[in-house]
Parts: C-alpha cells; sequence; structure tokens
C-alpha cells in the first residue's frame, strides 16, 4: 500500500509562515534587547530605559511628548523599542545594534515634527525610538553669553533657565515653549528675535553628536562641513545631536508687546496689504507679524474671520508709538494696545498665558488639553500679494473645515537679509519679505474627518501658488510637509530627493548630499525626508 502524501493548503502554509516570523521577530527583539547591554558601558542603567511594548509604561512614555494625534492611531506603526537615554553609551549601543539588527532609527527630541518622523515610518521596516527626553541638562555662562543645552530640554525651559541668570540675555529661537530643542535648531528655528539677530541655528558656534560610526563629536572632531550641515540642514540625515553650544544675545531690560485685533473687512484687508510692504523694511528691534484666522460669527454657524498683528519691540513705549505712526500709521496703535514687561514675559504674553502665571508654565513639555490633530505647510513671499489674493484667502477660511485653521505671516528683512543664503543650509535670506505658516487642526476622530481638513489646507496651498516664491516653490523643513515629495524606502536617487529638497534647501541642498556622502554613505541615518548619499542611488543604477 502507498503512503499518503502529505499536502499542506494554502491557509495551514499561511498560518506556518506567520508564526515562523512572529518566532524570528521574538529572536530579532530579544538579540537587539541583549546587544543593548553588551555595547552600553553600564548594561544595569540601559535596562533601565529600554520600553518595550511588553513594558506596561510603553504607551504612556510613546504618547508622553506626541504632538500631533493625526499619528496617535491604532494604524500608526509602532517601534520596537523605545530607548529613553541617560549617557552617550546608551545612543552608541542603540545604533550599533539597530545597523546588526537592521533596524531605523527615529531620534525625538520634543516631538513636534509635523509629519510625525520623529516617532513613526511610513516604511515597513522595524524602527526604534531614540527618546532624548532625560538628556536635558541646560549650562548657562552668562560672563561668555554662552550655554551648552542638551537636545532633550525644550524652548520653555532654556528660556527659564536664561531668565533665572540674567533679564537681559536671551536666545533667538521660536515661542513655543514645548518644543525640543534638537529638531527646532537643526532645521533652523526661526522666532520673535528673527529681524534682530537670525535663526537659532545662525546663534550656534560648537555641538555634540554620534555619528553612523558611534563616534562621539564636536565641532572640531566632525569638521566644519558637518558642522554646516546639522545646523539647518535637518540633524537626522547625519547622526544624533547630544548638544549645542548657544551664542546668547542681548535685550534690554523693558521690550513692548502688542496685540491688536481687527475684523476682516475692507479697512483690515488694506491693513494687511500694507503690512505686506512695511513689515520687512522696519528697525530690525520691531517685529511685527499676522495672524489670520476664522471666527464663528454665532449667526447660524456662519463664520468670519479677523487679522490680528502681533509685535515685539525691543524698547520702551515711548520710542515705538512714534516709529509707528511714522512707518505703519495705518494700525492706529494706542499707548493702550501696548504692555512694557521683560522679555521673558514677552514669551509668555506670545503664547497666550493668562497675566501673572508664573514662569514655572514653561518647564512643562506638554500641553495635554491643547493637542490636537493638525496638517501643516509652508511658502515664502517675494512679492506683496495684491488685495484679491487676501480675499481669496478669507473666502476659504470661512469654509467649515477651517473652524480651527489659521496662516500666520513672519516678516524678514532686518537680520534676516544681512546673513548669506549658503551661511548654514538654511536658504531664506534676501529677497524673502516674509513667510507663511498654514495650519489646520481638528478635533474629530476617523479618516474621513483627518481628509477632509487635509483636502482643504491643500487646496488652499494651490490657490496660494500664484502669489508665492517659484522654481522652486520653497517650504521651511521645520514645517515638514510629506506632500511635496518623499524619498522611497529602498533607495532614493539625487534627482527624486531634490523634488522636495530643493525647496527646503534650494541650491544649498548639492553640498548636503556631498556631506551626507561623506559620513554616512550607505544611509544608515534616514527617513521620508532624510538626505540621501550620492552612494544610494549609484549602487542601484550598477546593480
Amino acid at each position: 500500500m502507498k503512503p499518503q502524501s502529505t499536502m499542506i493548503v494554502p491557509s495551514t502554509l499561511a498560518l506556518l509562515l506567520s508564526f515562523q516570523l512572529i518566532a524570528a521577530a521574538a529572536d530579532t527583539h530579544e538579540s537587539f534587547l541583549q546587544c543593548l547591554s553588551l555595547h552600553s558601558e553600564n548594561s544595569t542603567s540601559i535596562s533601565k530605559v529600554i520600553y518595550t511594548q511588553y513594558n506596561s509604561s510603553y504607551s504612556s512614555v510613546l504618547e508622553l511628548t506626541l504632538q500631533n494625534l493625526r499619528f496617535s492611531t491604532p494604524a500608526t506603526p509602532k517601534p520596537l523599542v523605545i530607548i529613553t537615554p541617560i549617557h552617550v553609551s546608551h545612543i552608541q549601543a542603540a545604533i550599533k545594534c539597530s545597523q546588526k539588527y537592521g533596524m531605523q532609527i527615529r531620534v525625538r527630541s520634543g516631538g513636534h515634527d509635523y509629519e510625525g518622523l520623529s516617532f513613526r515610518t511610513s516604511y515597513n521596516s522595524p524602527f526604534v525610538i531614540i527618546d532624548m527626553i532625560n538628556l536635558s541638562s541646560i549650562s548657562i555662562d552668562v560672563e561668555n553669553k554662552t550655554a551648552w543645552v542638551q537636545v532633550g530640554a525644550t524652548l520653555g525651559q532654556l528660556y527659564y533657565r536664561i531668565a533665572e541668570k540674567s533679564p537681559n540675555l536671551a536666545f533667538p529661537a521660536g515661542s513655543c515653549p514645548s518644543v525640543g530643542t534638537g529638531g527646532h535648531i537643526s532645521g533652523g528655528g526661526w522666532g520673535i528675535l528673527l529681524r534682530k539677530y537670525g535663526l537659532a541655528a545662525d546663534n550656534i558656534v560648537d555641538a555634540r553628536m554620534i555619528d553612523v560610526q558611534g563616534r562621539f563629536l564636536d565641532r572640531k572632531s566632525m569638521g566644519e562641513d558637518l558642522f554646516w550641515a546639522i545646523r539647518g540642514g535637518g540633524g537626522a540625515s547625519f547622526g544624533v545631536i547630544v548638544a549645542w553650544k548657544i551664542k546668547l544675545v542681548d535685550v534690554p531690560s523693558t521690550v513692548t508687546v502688542f496685540t491688536v485685533r481687527r475684523p476682516w473687512d475692507q479697512i483690515a484687508t488694506k491693513l494687511v496689504h500694507r503690512w505686506q510692504h512695511v513689515a520687512h523694511k522696519l528697525p530690525e528691534d520691531l517685529f511685527i507679524m499676522v495672524f489670520l484666522r476664522s471666527l464663528s460669527s454665532g449667526t447660524e454657524g456662519n463664520r468670519t474671520m479677523e487679522a490680528i498683528f502681533q509685535s515685539l519691540f525691543l524698547g520702551g513705549v515711548e520710542k515705538l508709538l512714534p516709529l509707528m505712526q511714522e512707518r505703519f500709521p495705518e494700525l492706529g496703535l494706542v499707548k493702550e494696545d501696548c504692555n512694557e514687561t521683560s522679555w521673558i514675559q514677552s514669551i509668555m504674553i506670545f503664547n497666550g498665558f493668562e497675566s501673572g502665571e508664573s514662569l514655572d508654565i514653561l518647564l512643562q513639555r506638554t500641553n495635554y488639553s491643547d493637542r490636537r490633530a493638525f496638517k501643516a505647510k509652508s511658502d515664502y513671499v517675494r512679492e506683496p500679494m495684491p488685495g484679491i489674493a487676501l480675499e481669496g484667502i478669507y473666502e476659504r477660511l470661512s469654509k467649515v473645515e477651517a473652524e480651527a485653521a489659521q496662516l500666520f505671516f513672519v516678516p524678514y528683512g532686518g537680520k534676516m537679509s544681512e546673513i548669506s543664503k549658503s551661511a548654514i543650509p538654511f536658504p531664506h535670506r534676501a529677497g524673502n519679505i516674509y513667510e507663511i505658516g498654514h495650519l489646520v487642526l481638528w478635533a474629530e476622530d476617523g479618516i474621513d474627518a483627518s481628509q477632509r481638513h487635509i483636502n482643504w489646507i491643500r487646496e488652499l496651498y494651490s490657490y496660494m501658488t500664484p502669489y508665492v516664491s517659484k522654481n522652486p516653490r520653497a517650504a521651511y523643513i521645520n514645517y515638514r510637509d510629506l506632500d511635496i515629495g518623499t524619498n522611497n524606502e529602498g533607495y532614493t536617487s539625487y534627482k527624486e530627493a531634490s523634488v522636495w529638497g530643493k525647496k527646503y534647501f534650494n541650491h544649498n541642498f548639492d553640498r548636503l548630499v556631498h556631506v551626507k556622502t561623506s559620513v554616512d554613505p550607505d544611509n544608515f541615518f534616514r527617513n521620508e525626508q532624510s538626505i540621501p548619499p550620492l552612494s544610494s542611488w549609484k549602487k542601484k543604477r550598477n546593480a
């Protein structure tokens, strides 16, 4: 009698393969954890800063500084491991072991990446997060007007520590206190002092980082090309930034802030139009930005819009009023609109904190009550938009999807026009009169709600095309937007990457590619919009 052959039906085969993949993944996971302990200087300490999906605190650590709820869904890919290093050796171990076991790395400082690339991936590869939250020390040197800041520190924490030491020193970075210093500075980092002192990245004098070989480098040992690249070129492309040495800047004991609101009508249209001709030409001590946003009119769900003029002046109100009367009388600024205060209090005011609220709020890493899903875009304007363009913005802000949307106009000129377009990778200098941030937020859950709001901002962005920069249409990397182009998972050609790279970096993109090729030729540090090395596409071409 012939023995019967054993036949495995497709469903059984799929089940067996599934079990094999799970078993292989478990083995890799366990081997990866053992590798971390082996290559860390203190295996006991690293065990305390590793979180896997089997840890009860894994989800809370992942969500702690996740700022965009668009990526807080069950469908969002989760990291295999989260590491919150307390020592440089923990980062070095994570890099070495990720290379050995084929893991991608995401580095998170404050969690504000607009497309969530500091804590998620759209690729199929397993990944780990290095969350720098524990590396947040700040050391202020008042005498030399410098400070060392680890990248896990937020801007709010940095400003608080500076103010503790001196009321007359500041740092020209963003005004949002929960933003991490790591990503913010590596992307350029504009703030309300940019017309006086330039960007945050313009005021970096040294840095400490770990490269793909696990070497702990400072400015001298990394060389000037790499030091140039990480100040505005996006640090995640080149290694793991650990700390910045920043140059502190002088501010007077008294500054003046004002917030003037105007309902959207013909007068407000003319004011915003006039602002376009004035704001970038004002003295560098005066910064006036504009917010355009919609408001509920309270009748049958109709919406209206307002223009908000918010300003910082490095001086007292008695100097500000005659200056405004001479250069921008149309706004109608009066003394009652103004608030004389200190620089640190101006940060509080720009964030909408209540008068008299403790500065301790700047130490908080996140505001859970204010977290929502959002999508953002950016533009640069080289010629004033006509009034009809502003009316078109008004029409779009009146849509129901724009309930929590806004545009903000950031004036350039001043110091921004004096710094060379090649001084750091950030190229948006002379010739740009202002930057536009497009932002839409929503609280509804679900894919349909997200898509409606994303479609709204994409349509607005399309509408703006005739009125903004061209060839390329410039964008700001800290307002990351994957709509403008992404890298492939396996390889990306120079031509493909330049679609988005030229928009962020213009002519500086080529130099960034050459730096990347030199320091990370195998493209270990990569994401959907990281700088690719030339070798990544040459290998594909020669395959």
